[in-house]
Formats: C-alpha cells, structure tokens, sequence
C-alpha cells in the first residue's frame, strides 16, 4: 500500500464505523491487506493529517478521538440542524426510567439488578433489558455473592454516545448539586 494511500484506507475505515475506532483495530485492518507492515507511528501521522484536513471550513465533519478511538463527527456549528433531524427520526427514546438506571449503572459500576434496584426503589427488568438492547450497557461477569448475579456497566457505545474519553468525565454531584436544593444551613 503506497504511503499517501494509507490516510485514505484510514478515513474509510474510519468513516464506516459506526463505533469510534481504535488505534489497534486501525492497525489490525490495515496490516491485513498491506504487503509492508504500517506501524503505529505512521497510522498516528496520517490520523493527524486527517485531523488537519477535516479542520478546514470545507467540512461540515472533523475528527474527534473518543474513547481511546477515533471518530467522524459533524461540527459544532451543525449541531442544531443534525439534532433537528435526529428528533425527527427518533421514535423510541429512553424513558425516565432508563435514564435513571443508566446514571445508577454508569456511577455504581460493575453493579447488579438488585443493586440497582435497592437505589431507584422499584423493580428494574424492563430499563436494564432496554439498555442491553440499545447496546449502552453489558454484562461484566457475575459477583461473587451467594447466587452469583449478573454485574452491568456502561458499553463503549455509552462512551461515544455521551462523548467521553473517560469515565471520570461523567459530571460530579458537586457541579450540578445547587444551593436552593440543599436544606438547612450552610456552615461552610
């Protein structure tokens, strides 16, 4: 595979995820149809390449590494006309329920049902079966308690969804708890 070509078999690969991308799995693509070995540091040359070109005004898209990969995703100033359609196109949204559990899931993880439902206060089947299939969470193995239930966390597809690197950039209770919803004093 000639050196200029291996930006474009990138942003193809790239491009026709529909999960962000990681550099291993860039490599693994690659390598299996190229006669000379594409090290890591010339896939990390051209992701910057493409970068560069997708900054331009030209492009409604830009590259953004998520979740230790990398994806195509449209531009901030394209937001609302792409939200505009993606309301439109959206029948089946989670409910207040799935919400509540995803949040319970992405802050207690691994975590089980009962767990869960110890938190929220009411049986949670149909909002963890929901997000199995919305592929938001997996199954992480079983917990070593009599019984051995089944133990969820957040999926890497609840990582670009929410567009996060990391789980420690979920927002901490201090920054949204606000003074009119404390009681009492405040003593500090």
């Amino acid at each position: 595979m000639p050196e200029q070509n291996i930006a474009k078999h990138i942003e193809a690969l790239i491009f026709s995820s529909v999960q962000s991308i990681s550099v291993q799995e860039i490599s693994l693509a690659l390598n299996a149809v190229s006669a000379e070995e594409i090290t890591e540091s010339k896939i990390f040359e051209s992701l910057a390449l493409i970068e560069a070109k997708f900054s331009k005004d030209d492009f409604a898209i830009e590259l953004v590494n998520l979740n230790n990969g990398y994806q195509f995703l449209t531009k901030r100033d394209f937001h609302e006309t792409v939200n505009q359609l993606q309301l439109h196109r959206s029948k089946k949204k989670l409910s207040q329920a799935a919400m509540e559990t995803l949040a319970i899931i992405a802050y207690s993880q691994p975590i089980t049902k009962l767990e869960i439902e110890q938190i929220r206060g009411v049986n949670s089947d149909y909002s963890v079966q929901r997000l199995l299939e919305k592929e938001l969470i997996s199954i992480d193995g079983k917990a070593e308690t009599p019984g051995r239930p089944i133990l969820y966390r957040t999926s890497p597809l609840f990582m670009d969804y929410f567009g996060l690197n990391h789980l420690n950039q979920l927002p901490q209770l201090k920054d949204i708890a606000r003074e009119e919803n404390s009681v009492g004093e405040n003593t500090e």
